[in-house]
């Protein structure tokens, strides 16, 4: 049994405690001699990083609080979610939108005052509009990001994708591509159509992709389940729709709900098809439980799961090495953790698996 995890890239969990000690060593290590090397959290010339979306049960949400939890995970690059990006450079905020705790049912007064709420919040929300739009213009300009980039870069942490747009106008992306490639990213994310042939969301992404590819820059597509009632044609009729758009794959969710419509591609054959054809920017990697399993498609604890995550990283490290490798947590924290101590030990897994 060994010799067969071995051979398939497996980890078990007692070789992945047997290196907790030598991890643990390494994160005692001063900051500023860690971040020496560019290539920080790159092993075996794959580079790991995270969606920042990992971090989203942090309280403090602001840029500068995501960036210390970023060198706290050993990050060396990520995916920007742009979550208080605009606050941290000082755009005017509006009032937050009045919102329902699931499953509570209101009264009769209580339902009304909500819906009081929700008016007053639209009455508003022209004039917040119309000034924060003047704030992009006037302060919140591509140079003022570039400022975000630099506080990033100089603590050793790149920025790949961003994950965010001003609006869905050509004007606004136009914008929000300036504001990526300010930031050093190689495009910006977002999610991809639903389900084959829906034409406003065609649409969308063949207008983003055109003002992606004005700007040199990516419009680059995340899964859901929506692959799980696509074909293989479907999705490369999506990456023609402008020669600027590419794939962001979550190798989580493509397994998780599984890939019937794909014709029986499993995760790493789509690799090798949408790789090869350099259709791929970026992987979400996440272990979860199969869509036969009891119960299906639940995230796991990495190397507690069934996704072939060791394979994935190796196919990466072996054949396409561009591609970067970044982790999305969402499996349910312990009361002891933080999502700071589980992205480092995912990364920890990582480079268990590719040195």
């Amino acid at each position: 049994m060994k010799d067969e995890n071995k051979k398939r890239g497996k980890v078990t969990r007692r070789e992945f405690l047997g290196t907790t000690a030598a991890a643990a060593a390494l994160s005692t290590v001063p900051f500023h001699i860690r971040c020496a090397s560019a290539h920080r959290s790159m092993f075996g010339g794959v580079q790991m990083g995270a969606i920042t979306y990992s971090f989203r049960s942090m309280e403090d949400q602001s840029a500068t609080a995501t960036l210390d939890y970023c060198i706290r995970a050993g990050l060396g690059t990520v995916e920007l979610m742009g979550t208080g990006i605009e606050a941290a450079l000082g755009m005017p905020e509006g009032p937050p939108r009045p919102r329902l705790e699931r499953g509570v049912e209101l009264t009769a007064v209580q339902q009304a005052e909500y819906d009081a709420a929700v008016a007053e919040y639209e009455a508003a929300l022209p004039a917040v509009q119309a000034e924060q739009r003047e704030w992009r213009q006037t302060v919140g300009t591509p140079e003022k990001y570039a400022e975000i980039r630099k506080m990033f870069n100089d603590a050793g942490v790149d920025i790949h994708i961003y994950k965010w747009t001003a609006g869905n106008t050509e004007e606004e992306l136009d914008y929000s591509f300036k504001v990526a490639k300010a930031l050093g990213a190689v495009g910006i994310t977002t999610e991809g159509p639903r389900q084959p042939g829906d034409e406003s969301a065609y649409s969308m992404v063949q207008t983003m992709g055109s003002v992606a590819e004005q700007n040199g820059m990516y419009c680059i597509l995340h899964n859901h389940g929506q692959y799980h009632s696509m074909t293989i044609e479907d999705i490369e009729g999506i990456l023609d729709l402008s020669p600027a758009v590419r794939l962001n794959f979550d190798c989580g969710h493509y397994f998780g709900y599984g890939y019937d419509s794909t014709g029986e591609v499993d995760v790493i054959q789509f690799i090798e098809h949408f790789a090869g054809m350099g259709k791929i920017v970026s992987i979400h990697c996440k272990d979860k439980t199969g869509p036969n399993t009891d119960p299906p498609n639940q995230n796991q604890v990495w190397g507690q799961g069934e996704t072939p995550l060791a394979e994935v990283l190796l196919l990466v490290k072996n054949k396409y090495p561009n591609i970067y490798c970044d982790i999305e947590l969402e499996y349910s924290i312990p009361a002891w953790s933080d999502p700071v101590k589980e992205v480092r030990n995912c990364i920890n897994w990582a480079r268990q698996v590719l040195i």
